[in-house]
């Protein structure tokens, strides 16, 4: 009896999910409402609601899976060869996390930076990136007298901060790129005097 029930409820929510990327595709995350979901889908309100807290649970869903997608690009890649290799792989995934500021906004509430107890897909794509930035600077020259890990902690929360910047009336004029590799330069490459060890 349970099954029937269960693979309805799994369409119904598959059908509210495809309704929803409809409605990105024609109006933007920003300007998607729940009205235009369920209208698509052809569903009463209160079963969206059955399947999603909100429209940003939603949202977590369908970012997530979007990042992911990059992420997943990311891992048939092998490790960038420079700094400069590294900052242009960044850019279309930052360019898609910065594409609306609801998007941003999204992403940063559900990183798990907001001390959330679940851990749902976009919080999950941070621990993705983690390991995928771990991997890559343990395999090319990178500094070395820091850990792979908190280099890579190190990107991520970089990226965060030039993204967060382009928001900020202040500080948007210059580039997110040129941004993020003056903050990659100073925290990935050891100076050369650091290198020789004799500081001349």
């Amino acid at each position: 009896m349970n099954k029937p029930i269960q693979k309805r409820s799994q369409a119904t929510r598959a059908k509210l999910i495809d309704a929803a990327e409809k409605a990105i595709l024609s109006k933007g995350f920003t300007a998607m409402r729940v009205e235009d979901v369920v209208q698509e889908a052809g569903v009463a309100k209160g079963t969206f609601f059955a399947h999603f807290q909100d429209k940003d649970a939603l949202m977590d869903l369908l970012i997530g899976r979007e990042i992911e997608t990059y992420l997943d690009d990311f891992e048939e890649m092998p490790p960038p060869e420079s700094l400069d290799e590294l900052v242009d792989r960044l850019m279309p995934l930052m360019n898609f996390m910065t594409s609306e500021r609801y998007v941003f906004d999204v992403i940063l509430r559900h990183s798990g930076a907001a001390a959330k107890e679940d851990i749902g897909p976009i919080a999950s794509t941070f621990e993705h990136q983690l390991e995928i930035f771990t991997r890559w600077l343990s395999e090319k020259p990178f500094r070395k007298d820091v850990s792979p890990l908190i280099l890579a902690e190190g990107i991520q929360a970089f990226a965060v901060q030039s993204m967060g910047l382009q928001f900020c009336a202040i500080s948007r004029e210059e580039p997110m790129q040129s941004r993020l590799t003056q903050y990659l330069n100073a925290w990935l490459i050891l100076p050369a005097s650091s290198v020789s060890g004799n500081g001349a």
